[in-house]
């Protein structure tokens, strides 16, 4: 009698399903992030027009629930991630936090609160804004992209293609959550796109992500002394 067919995959077939798999993962995450980016702001900004304080208790709460989701999702090792190339992390957040910092100080100035008040700012504005933005907006598409695809980090053609596609995400996400703010709904979207692009490259780059949260806190942290109310890094702002 002829024996049963072996019901192994091949190496081939292994590797098509893990490719599919990830592909799956990408555009899932990705679209799911864009959406509650963009839900985010376009009802409370958009339409309830919420003051920045207010503003930010539901964003910093929603986003930081979907983030903290997919850490347990994937079993993300938070304490490793900090640690691996952890002086690099610091380095490239200096670098890229110096420009961020320059580019928040060449636009037009306002009056900045004073006291306890301007700490409070610093604290909520820059600190908790900054670093919800950045793992949001940088951090987190560049895990999803290396959590699909990890055969990509195997070679130099496999590297570039996966930071290009952590670019990708990144932008659509950065796209789609700002497009929710009244502001942003003309050509200013290219701002806060190409700023957010250098700092996740620098997380690319670096793969650590203090690269990214130290500069978007330092860059946060600039407009707030700067000013709030004229700083583009700090929506929203209505117009009165």
């Amino acid at each position: 009698m002829p024996g049963r067919p072996r019901l192994e995959s091949t190496s081939a077939e292994k590797g098509a399903h893990r490719m599919d798999s990830g592909w799956t993962s990408y555009f899932f995450w990705s679209t799911v992030a864009g959406v509650v980016g963009l839900a985010i702001s376009a009802i409370f900004a958009g339409i309830y027009r919420m003051q920045r304080a207010l503003f930010l208790v539901p964003y910093v709460t929603v986003v930081g629930c979907f983030l903290y989701g997919y850490v347990q999702f994937v079993h993300l090792d938070v304490g490793n991630l900090l640690s691996r190339n952890w002086l690099w992390g610091v380095i490239t957040a200096l670098l890229v936090g110096f420009f961020m910092v320059r580019n928040v100080l060449s636009q037009p100035g306002s009056p900045r609160s004073r006291g306890p008040r301007l700490f409070l700012d610093f604290v909520w504005f820059g600190i908790i804004y900054g670093a919800i933005d950045a793992l949001f907006l940088s951090v987190f598409p560049v895990l999803l992209t290396w959590q699909a695809f990890p055969e990509l980090v195997n070679t130099t053609v496999g590297q570039a293609g996966a930071a290009l596609l952590a670019l990708a995400a990144s932008e659509f996400i950065t796209l789609a959550y700002h497009a929710g703010y009244p502001e942003f709904r003309n050509f200013s979207l290219v701002q806060p796109a190409i700023g957010n692009g250098i700092i996740t490259l620098a997380y690319v780059l670096s793969r650590n992500p203090i690269s990214a949260v130290g500069s978007h806190m330092a860059m946060h942290m600039a407009a707030v002394w700067h000013g709030p109310d004229k700083t583009i890094q700090l929506p929203p702002h209505y117009r009165k």
